[in-house]
């Protein structure tokens, strides 16, 4: 016997007090929810610290 066995054919439940919200506003509540909070901040530093490293290694190259 599955765990599910006893709910798994029982019809979804629709709330007579409340009404459906609709799908497009289901998905926007979701929408502004950042996981990895600063992980952009940690991007663009990373980018910008190689930038600098290559244009130092082009500047020695052009002096030899």
């Amino acid at each position: 016997m599955n765990a599910y066995d006893d709910i798994i054919n029982l019809p979804h439940h629709v709330s007579q007090k409340h009404p459906q919200m609709p799908m497009l506003q289901r998905a926007a509540q979701f929408a502004p929810f950042a996981a990895l909070t600063g992980h952009d901040k940690a991007l663009e530093d990373t980018a910008y610290q190689h930038e600098k490293l290559l244009m130092h290694a082009d500047d020695s190259l052009e002096a030899e």
